[in-house]
């Protein structure tokens, strides 16, 4: 049986280790997340981060997934260190754009 390609998921934190997840749900949580977070100065809340992007993916998607939130966490932390995504600074609670 052949192994599903993975991609390495790094987070921000400095001294933690990344965490390899399925390239589908990675790719599928990505998209989506892209496509609800704005690039204006407002943003997004993070704590709506999974509800907008469960809004975007169908039963089935949710169904193989798992843990919606977790992955949803997973890729976003990411997608900030690939600097697609930023949190705003100064901003409580979180908020989220993309980055210029």
């Amino acid at each position: 049986m052949v192994e599903e390609p993975k991609v390495l998921c790094k987070t921000p934190t400095p001294g933690k280790k990344g965490t390899r997840i399925l390239k589908w749900k990675y790719d599928l949580i990505r998209s989506a997340i892209l496509a609800v977070v704005p690039s204006d100065e407002v943003g997004i809340l993070f704590k709506d981060l999974p509800r907008l992007v469960q809004g975007l993916l169908t039963e089935a998607d949710l169904k193989r997934l798992g843990s919606l939130g977790w992955y949803t966490t997973t890729v976003k932390l990411d997608l900030e260190v690939r600097s697609e995504i930023e949190r705003i600074p100064g901003v409580k609670p979180q908020r989220l754009r993309r980055s210029h």
